[in-house]
Formats: C-alpha cells, structure tokens, sequence
C-alpha cells in the first residue's frame, strides 16, 4: 500500500479524535503515520490529547511527534485506541503480533473505550492464518515444551529468531515468541483460549471481538467496516 493511501486511511481515523480523550496508541508502520498526523493535530488544534503507548516503538513514536505520554495507571480506560493488524477478518478479528508486540497492544486495546483499527487491503482476509502464523508470547523456559504442544494441537511452530541479533527475539516483555502456522482458522475465539490454557503462554496474537471499527485502505479509496 501506498504511503498515499495509508496516509487517507489514518486521516479517517483522526477524526475520531477529540479535546480531552486519552489514546492508546499501538504500534506498526501505518501507525507511525498516524502519530505523525497525530502530532500535527494537536499542534494545531491545541488539543488536550494524552497517549498510552503500546510499545517502545509507540513511546518514541510519541515522543517524536511532541504527544503528551501517559499510562494505564492514570487512565485505566482511554477513550478511544487506534491500532493496526496483520491480518483482520470481515468480522473485525485479527492476528497482531508481527512486531512482537501483541501483549501490551492486547492490554491497551481492551481496556479502550473504543477501537479503531488501520490497515491496507491486502491484509483484509476470509479466514486468518491462512498465509500469516499466529505469534504466542511465551515464558522463556517454556519455549521448548509449548513448541511441541502446539505442534501437536496442529500449528506448525517456531522460535521467532532475530534479524541482526544471535537468537530469538525478545519482546518489550522479556519473553520469547513462537510462531505458529496453523493456516486458515475456522474458529479463531476458541483457538485463541485453548492456546491461552496452556501453561507458560503469555498471550496470543489473535484478537477477537475487541475492534470496533476498520478503516481498510485500497486503490479505490478508504472504506469503513463493523462487525
């Protein structure tokens, strides 16, 4: 997708932004966008925005573009949280966690008020998983056992290792990531709590029935969609 059009789509999702709200802001490349549009509103309008990062990535994003930080500890329930997905179904279900950081996005996004998701059209599918795995954070020791259990609950998984560092990625956490393919999902609510059952799994990067709305950028423009 365009710079162009993720640019039109993350104005859409501006305008759901107001004088006084807190926002929690998640992380990824269409979200930087966003911040940066986020930046500029503020400036101009004067608004009284703060922001709840979900990442390192979103904490510099924020500080970059002059936004007011804030935590969970003095706002438990923004107002609103934009975000962005892997992967995201008609029915507003999503993978998350491309960028490893699916725990605190999942922490920040369900305690929002409302939430707003931002992606391009490639990324809206029929059925997730098919083409994308599912990422599982994990407790470090339990790496080795949970590799296996989801291989035997039929998800071809993997340590997630780094790219410009000697072994596996380590999230905003300190906890390691599997990847998981199981390809397309038929029931993505029941996979994601059988996963989180399991012992030493932190979370799980599908996200269902958490995403209000979703602005999907494509050549033809920006639609919006509900569940």
């Amino acid at each position: 997708m365009s710079d162009d059009l993720k640019a039109a789509a993350c104005r859409r999702a501006l305008g759901h932004i107001a004088s006084g709200q807190t926002l929690g802001l998640g992380s990824g490349s269409t979200v930087a966008i966003f911040a940066r549009f986020l930046g500029q509103e503020v400036r101009s309008r004067e608004l009284d925005v703060k922001v709840i990062p979900s990442s390192h990535q979103a904490y510099y994003l924020a500080v970059e573009n002059g936004l007011e930080i804030t935590t969970l500890d003095e706002v438990a329930n923004p107002d609103i949280a934009v975000d962005g997905a892997d992967q995201i179904d008609r029915r507003l279900n999503m993978i998350k966690g491309g960028g490893g950081a699916l725990t605190r996005e999942k922490i920040v996004d369900t305690a929002s008020e409302f939430v707003v998701i931002v992606v391009d059209e490639p990324k809206l599918v029929e059925s997730l998983g098919a083409g994308f795995p599912v990422p599982i954070e994990v407790i470090p020791m339990a790496a080795p056992v949970l590799t296996k259990r989801v291989a035997a609950m039929g998800g071809r998984a993997r340590l997630r290792t780094g790219s410009g560092k000697v072994g596996p990625v380590v999230t905003d956490n300190g906890n390691f990531i599997i990847d998981a393919d199981f390809g397309a999902i038929g029931d993505p609510a029941r996979l994601e709590k059988e996963l989180k059952l399991l012992a030493g799994v932190v979370e799980v990067g599908i996200f269902t029935s958490i995403a209000d709305l979703a602005y999907v950028a494509g050549r033809d423009g920006v639609r919006a969609l509900s569940p």
